[in-house]
């Protein structure tokens, strides 16, 4: 009771105008001067539009997240410069800027993340993230120093709580675990915060910003009755994509202004105003994946600094959804296409990728590989005597494809992606050296249902992909009348079961009472555990759901469990 009398006393009466830019933006980590120049830029427009304190995302100067940078001294250092430049440019305006600082105690690590108030080409104070996430793709434990204080700092006749995307991440009544003891904004608000600005780097998960970050801020502002200012980073870092989705939610738990979903954004806000400043619009889960998937590469393209893209063309709906999303991205001029037909193709297949390239208007090459693999049998024939043909005879040929593939990538300079799918990734129908050779593996988190999805959302106004690749029974083609059902079970039933275990974290027995088949749901999770070892060594891919194969599920290759 003491508690909630507290904070009542500290709440405004009346809150008086103030106008808030939140900056949304897409930063390249470790690029300090073209960051710096971003920062610059927003700081002018929101100036420019009167605006008097402008909001950046967790670790603007930096990008999120540079990892294992955080151990190099110079890294720091050019954080630090920059972070000089950009106070020295804030004048007319005040700001809230994400950068790392130095942990100045003699004992902890070595750094803090940070978010520092500017006000008149001075940095006016520093607050440090108090909630430091080691789940998933996170791991700030292994840098960062947490907050060792919590404060408030005086605006305007406002009270402004600064927290760091996690610090909001941990109320007792919305979340039925919380990880941590401590709540940071309870804390800003019992020492008289009345409004609350969060800056994040919080990446993209299918259904993670309707279902769960508003619900979020609108029960935290309803539970305060204080307004929230949440801003976020966009764009992709290698397997990370950020979704943006920077909101404001009123006193009462209304949500009166979204910025743009998967793009920059400058949107300013009259924080006294409580009606819906700028309505936000809805989407799809299926569209959201798009996008994610058209922001991840677009970012991994241009901040890896290649132009070109090459994909290998089988006629199926993977390679066929890859390439449509690459061209939606890169345009037709920049996306080339390969078909590499054995004597196990069908031509079907064939016309099937022809068309594809003809739809999408990008060159495609035909390069046979028929000839090259009665050599590699030729070679290997005293060693495969009395063998029967086999899987060992089935990779071969995904290997002289991926080949054909890295052959032309390091003669051009091309970006090769790779084109299969989280189901095909989880049981390991893919080959180590073949199919998943290639520096992007662009839909590896879309389980081959999704895949589905988005190839009739690609489809949606005119026959991109062709509707024989949609329609057909999957196959690799690796040899005659072979179909992926032949060893595996419908993707829809492979697909549940994935979803339960990879992602829900259920055990056998629990998923068996969801309705699925005991022996197949034992040889599923047989086959993921068992092909650990492929996934170590795949390209990074896009992560789009709640988990993904990738730096976010940190399995032993070597282990004897099946739960």
């Amino acid at each position: 009771m003491n508690k909630i009398c507290l904070l009542k006393t500290h709440l405004p009466i009346k809150l008086k105008a103030m106008k808030i830019a939140l900056a949304q933006i897409n930063q390249t980590i470790g690029d300090f001067q073209r960051n710096t120049e971003k920062i610059c830029l927003y700081l002018e427009r929101a100036r420019n539009q009167d605006a008097d304190l402008i909001v950046f995302p967790e670790l603007a100067v930096t990008g999120y997240p540079p990892k294992d940078f955080l151990d190099i001294p110079a890294f720091i250092d050019e954080n630090l410069k920059a972070l000089n430049e950009i106070t020295s440019r804030v004048s007319g305006i005040s700001a809230i800027v994400g950068f790392i600082d130095r942990n100045k105690r003699h004992h902890g690590k070595l750094v803090h993340n940070a978010a520092a108030f500017i006000q008149d080409q001075k940095i006016v104070s520093v607050h440090h993230k108090s909630l430091l996430p080691t789940y998933d793709v996170f791991d700030e434990c292994r840098y960062f120093e947490p907050a060792h204080l919590i404060s408030p700092v005086k605006f305007k006749d406002y009270t402004l709580g600064i927290s760091i995307c996690e610090d909001i991440w941990n109320d007792e009544e919305f979340w039925t675990r919380p990880l941590y003891e401590i709540d940071p904004i309870e804390n800003l608000v019992s020492q008289g915060a009345n409004v609350m600005i969060n800056i994040s780097s919080s990446p993209f998960a299918v259904g993670k910003h309707d279902r769960i970050r508003v619900r979020m801020l609108i029960h935290d502002a309803m539970k305060y009755k204080v307004p929230f200012v949440y801003v976020n980073q966009v764009g992709g870092n290698d397997d990370l994509v950020f979704d943006g989705n920077s909101v404001v939610i009123n006193a009462q738990g209304k949500l009166i202004a979204q910025a743009a979903t998967f793009e920059e954004d400058l949107m300013v806000v009259d924080i006294k105003n409580p009606s819906v400043q700028i309505q936000p619009k809805i989407y799809s889960d299926i569209e959201t994946v798009h996008m994610a998937l058209i922001a991840g590469l677009r970012d991994y393209v241009i901040k890896c600094g290649f132009k070109k893209i090459i994909i290998g063309l089988s006629g199926g709906i993977d390679s066929a959804v890859t390439a449509a999303l690459a061209v939606e991205f890169l345009g037709n001029t920049n996306v080339i296409g390969v078909l590499m037909p054995s004597q196990f193709s069908s031509q079907g297949s064939i016309d099937d990728a022809v068309k594809l390239s003809q739809n999408l208007g990008i060159a495609y090459k035909i390069i046979p590989i028929q000839e090259v693999f009665v050599i590699y049998q030729k070679t290997l024939e005293t060693e495969f005597k009395g063998s029967p043909f086999d899987i060992a005879e089935e990779n071969l040929q995904a290997r002289i494809r991926g080949n054909i593939l890295m052959a032309l990538s390091n003669k051009y300079g091309y970006l090769v992606l790779t084109t299969g799918n989280k189901s095909e990734l989880a049981v390991g129908y893919c080959t180590l050296y073949g199919d998943m050779s290639g520096g992007l593996a662009l839909i590896s988190d879309v389980p081959k249902t999704m895949v589905y999805e988005l190839a009739r959302y690609i489809n949606r106004e005119k026959e991109i992909i062709p509707q024989n690749s949609i329609t057909k029974p999957p196959s690799a083609e690796l040899k005659p009348n072979q179909f992926d059902q032949d060893s595996l079970p419908p993707y829809d039933v492979l697909d549940g079961i994935l979803k339960a275990y990879v992602e829900d974290a259920r055990g056998i027995d629990e998923i068996v009472r969801m309705g699925f088949d005991e022996k197949v749901v034992r040889e599923i999770i047989r086959k993921v555990s068992r092909n650990e070892y492929k996934r170590r060594q795949a390209a990074p891919g896009i992560k789009v759901t709640s988990k993904a194969f990738g730096s976010g599920r940190r399995m032993p290759i070597t282990h004897n469990f099946m739960c």
